[in-house]
């Protein structure tokens, strides 16, 4: 009777330890498995987050990009009415001072007067045509190359007026006498000596002005710390201080 005893209590430790066997095992293949439904809801929940931020960032983006897009047409529309300008006075003048003395405007503070200038602005560096004509050739493509991705409305300016003045001697020294590449630039504006230092300012054009107010405004945008991107130095200096 003991010995039947002992084999139905055999028995049974084996039937208990087949059970816990297939638990362990159903917990482990549970384990290696799909997720739960509590942690399909948090995979969901943050895939949903992520595209909620990736749609405000990109709402972000779009907002910002009417406020700081290229401007490479306001220099392209300040380049050509610069050249319009410069190039219409010229002919004007060519056409109506050809055979004619200095004009003198009234009030005796600007003389008007036809020369051919084979040098620089304000007649700088005569008989050096080529050089000239090489040096505005790379100037205008360094404008055009910077302006592809400007952003600030009054960089744009300076450098479309830059742009257009340059165009403008560039223009004479290729299409005018005596020859391509070598043509002679046509100034004429001139102001009177000067009462005190009793100097004769140089004979220049339109263009040159172009190019001179250029150069000035992009000296007073630098000093004023904005960059041609569309920032200011001290809006970026802040930014650097505040992310260290």
């Amino acid at each position: 009777m003991a010995s039947e005893v002992r084999a139905d209590s055999e028995v049974a430790e084996d039937v208990a330890g087949i059970v816990d066997e297939s638990d362990e095992g159903a917990g482990t293949s549970g384990g290696s498995g799909p997720d739960s439904p509590a942690e399909s809801a948090e995979t969901e929940n943050a895939e949903t987050e992520n595209a909620q931020s990736a749609e405000v960032a990109g709402a972000d983006v779009t907002a910002e990009a009417p406020r700081r897009k290229r401007r490479i047409g306001i220099v392209l529309l300040f380049a050509a009415l610069a050249l319009i300008i410069d190039v219409t006075s010229k002919a004007i003048v060519v056409a109506q001072m050809q055979d004619r003395g200095p004009v003198h405007v009234p009030g005796g503070f600007l003389n008007i007067t036809l020369i051919r200038n084979s040098g620089a602005a304000f007649s700088i560096g005569e008989g050096q045509t080529w050089v000239f004509t090489i040096i505005a050739a790379a100037v205008v493509f360094v404008i055009l190359r910077v302006s592809r991705n400007l952003r600030s409305l009054p960089w744009a300016i300076a450098l479309g007026l830059l742009l257009g003045g340059a165009l403008g001697n560039l223009s004479d020294r290729l299409f005018r006498s005596p020859g391509v590449g070598r043509g002679d630039v046509v100034d004429f504006l001139q102001f009177p000596t000067f009462p005190l230092v009793h100097y004769d300012f140089p004979v220049f054009n339109l263009a040159d002005s172009s190019i001179v107010v250029g150069g000035c405004l992009m000296v007073l945008l630098s000093f004023l710390g904005m960059q041609p991107d569309g920032t200011r130095h001290k809006d970026v200096k802040d930014g650097d201080d505040a992310a260290g």
